[in-house]
């Protein structure tokens, strides 16, 4: 449990610095027999920093939980 409490609270961090997973995308655009052009996109999934919060609040209580009950 408490593996999975620090696990919580390193990924909440990383996701109130980070803000979003972030991706390029290639797309085709032009494609006329041998002559062909692509782009590449930029786009990022956004993370909440609500969802930031939760998982290190999830992972203190775990890790809370998880010293009281262990030794």
């Amino acid at each position: 449990m408490k593996v999975i409490g620090v696990l919580l609270i390193v990924i909440g961090l990383v996701g109130l610095l980070v803000g979003g997973i972030g991706y390029t995308k290639r797309e085709k655009v032009l494609d006329i027999g041998p002559l062909q052009a692509s782009t590449e996109k930029h786009k990022e999934i956004p993370i909440s920093p609500i969802a930031g919060v939760i998982a290190i609040a999830a992972g203190a209580i775990l890790l809370a939980s998880g010293s009281k009950t262990g030794a």
